[in-house]
């Protein structure tokens, strides 16, 4: 099981519209010897979108998790999401 920031960045890119600015970070690296480290890889999202103007941040997680519905069962342990509106960059 293995997932690329290339598919998450594209999962992203296809379902939240308009992107202002995008980020995937594998952070994988710094989780060795983690315990779910065998599990799935460990990412970071950066996300600007008109799309998150005045969502609560629950909702904006929501959209992430959304998008990327199909990907996480497919090797993603975990993600931490950083998502902002246009205003709030």
């Amino acid at each position: 099981m293995s997932v690329s920031s290339q598919q998450i960045e594209d999962a992203l890119r296809l379902a939240i519209v308009p992107l202002q600015s995008l980020q995937v970070i594998n952070e994988s690296h710094l989780h060795v010897g983690h315990a779910g480290a065998a599990e799935g890889s460990h990412f970071r999202v950066k996300i600007v979108s008109a799309s998150m103007t005045g969502l609560a941040r629950v909702a904006r997680h929501r959209l992430v998790y959304d998008a990327l519905r199909e990907l996480i069962p497919q090797g993603v342990h975990a993600l931490a999401i950083e998502a902002q509106s246009p205003a709030e960059a």
